[in-house]
């Protein structure tokens, strides 16, 4: 660490807090430091305590002992408006905002600017909007517009911009590239160095490293809810950091293993959409992994959801195992054999507010139940299987999916789809926003999947992930397949070039 870092009065400093549940403890005498105009990177595996620690700081937990400073006072939070007050905000992977509403209602929930008479001032509210849309040089929308509009890059925009209306001085962002294509963290990104110059301190929490590496000035990193190490990010490299994280070096991130596929056991031939995707016609072979690439918008997951029942075509057919398959709900799809992971956890893939036994066991009922009841003998028996086959990390099975880290909650919706005994399962980015341990288990896991005779299409923006796992790579843009390759005859630049329309 530098001198000048060290004797400079940080934004917000974290001294030995420590937070304990029922049984468990998230974090055990961590630390760390934000200055003004730094961006530091927090780095851990999913289960290091980052989450819990945000929390802390932003007044939703309240730690067991320890101590938060303030520019070198002493503070505590006992709600997200406190910790608004005094300049923290924070942003997360997962925008929570109001689609109906439109950018300045968003930005001015739950602080309006009221007139004398009692009536909102939307003139004022609007100005103001402008004003800090305008200090973010963001020309593409206007304080009219409605939320539903906007991308998710320009969404992660209007939170920015939230947070600076509540006067951030320290903004905490958590993994907000990771449904971002490269365009858009590049713009992203233009916006905490702009706001990094003029001094507000960011505690920056990604797993891309070439993120990390990109906007961070120092690191601190946590590892089973303690404290590991800190310094300067041009003085590490990604090595050491994994090391640091995992506590030992993660290799062999994707397993070899001996390709035999067999006959088609999926078709699709000239399936259409009137406004997603075109004329795809593609096979997944018993036995293979079929990457789908393509940026955001390509049409991938629009495609998935068709075959899954949970949209219509408008034309083309699809066989399984030689029969027609016209999936008209997703119910119909299990029932054939067919499962799938969707991209969103949170909101589609997982019920947080249900324990991980009644998640994993949802879509398998008829087999624990006696009669009209459920057996809580085979309930939990089940549910520890798949628990235990994915390594979850989890108090009890009893636990909350909510109160899980990303990677865990993955683990668990992967469960519930193993727990259907499916033929294929369809992953959609399904190591999005999980660290490099848990997404090195995940890939070899995908691997076992493959062996045991299961055939696996994975949709995924991470590229090294499509070429290191997939036997062939489906590349799409602007809806239409553009190439399938076969993956150890092809390298990421022709796959980039296809996927862009780059020659």
């Amino acid at each position: 660490m530098s001198t000048d870092r060290t004797q400079t009065t940080p934004l917000l400093e974290v001294r030995n807090i420590t937070k304990e549940f029922p049984g468990v403890r998230a974090l055990d005498g961590v630390q760390l430091r934000v200055n003004p105009g730094e961006v530091l990177a927090l780095l851990g595996e999913n289960g290091a305590g980052k989450s819990t620690l945000v929390k802390i700081l932003t007044g939703v937990y309240q730690p067991t002992s320890g101590k938060i400073l303030r520019n070198g006072q002493q503070v505590s939070y006992h709600s997200a408006q406190e910790a608004w007050g005094d300049g923290i905000a924070a942003i997360h992977q997962e925008t929570i905002m109001f689609s109906e509403l439109s950018v300045t209602e968003n930005i001015f929930m739950g602080h309006q600017v009221v007139k004398n008479n009692g009536l909102l001032d939307w003139k004022r509210m609007h100005s103001e909007t402008g004003d800090l849309l305008k200090r973010l040089d963001i020309v593409d929308f206007t304080p009219q517009t409605p939320l539903k509009d906007l991308s998710v890059a320009q969404k992660h925009l209007v939170e920015v911009a939230k947070a600076l209306s509540h006067d951030a001085r320290i903004l905490i962002m958590d993994e907000p590239t990771a449904a971002l294509s490269q365009k858009e963290v590049d713009e992203l990104f233009l916006i905490v160095r702009k706001l990094r110059d003029e001094g507000t301190g960011i505690l920056f929490i990604s797993h891309r490293f070439d993120d990390i590496f990109s906007i961070s000035d120092t690191f601190v990193v946590f590892r089973d809810g303690a404290f590991v190490g800190e310094g300067e990010i041009a003085g590490v490299n990604e090595d050491e950091l994994v090391h640091m994280m995992a506590g030992r070096p993660v290799e062999n991130e994707y397993r070899s293993r001996t390709t035999v596929t067999g006959e088609p056991l999926l078709s699709v031939n000239n399936l259409c959409h009137p406004t997603e995707f075109k004329d795809i016609s593609f096979d997944l072979r018993k036995g293979e992994v079929l990457g789908f690439y393509g940026l955001v918008g390509s049409g991938r997951s629009e495609l998935m959801h068709a075959i899954f029942g949970l949209t219509r075509p408008s034309s083309g057919n699809i066989t399984l195992d030689g029969e027609d398959f016209y999936p008209k709900t997703a119910e119909d799809a299990i029932s054939k054999g067919v499962a799938y992971v969707p991209e969103d956890r949170q909101q589609s893939g997982a019920i947080l507010a249900m324990s991980v036994r009644d998640n994993i066991t949802l879509t398998s009922l008829p087999e624990i139940s006696g009669g009209l009841r459920l057996n809580p003998e085979k309930e939990n028996s089940f549910a520890r299987r798949y628990a235990s086959r994915l390594k979850l990390k989890a108090h009890s099975l009893a636990q909350l999916v909510g109160e899980l880290s990303g990677g865990n909650q993955q683990k668990v919706v992967i469960g519930k789809w193993l727990g259907s005994e499916p033929r294929i399962i369809i992953l959609d980015e399904p190591t999005k926003g999980i660290d490099v341990g848990a997404k090195a288990m995940l890939h070899n896991f995908i691997a076992e999947l493959v062996e045991s005779g299961l055939s696996v299409i994975m949709v995924s923006s991470d590229l090294p992930e499509v070429m290191g796992l997939s036997d062939r790579i489906v590349v799409m843009r602007e809806g239409l397949i553009r190439a399938t390759l076969v993956a150890k005859e092809t390298n990421q630049e022709q796959v980039v070039a296809l996927a862009t329309g780059l020659k």
